[in-house]
């Protein structure tokens, strides 16, 4: 999503109140992010962060 909007890392990180190099960590899979952090990227994005459960039908 940040990428398609043409936005740098820093830009994100500066509207979510976090560091670039946090923020790259994140991206990269290096970080488990908590539910505060991805709300807070969801706002900067002007998008909703949902969450949901869903039953896995694969399960036997």
């Amino acid at each position: 999503m940040r990428e398609g909007r043409g936005w740098t890392q820093s830009r994100l990180a500066e509207a979510a109140g976090m560091t670039q190099s946090a923020l790259a960590r994140f991206e990269a899979g290096g970080t488990v992010p908590t539910l505060a952090l991805l709300e807070r990227i969801a706002q900067a994005l002007d998008t909703n962060l949902v969450v949901k459960f869903d039953q896995d039908h694969s399960a036997a």
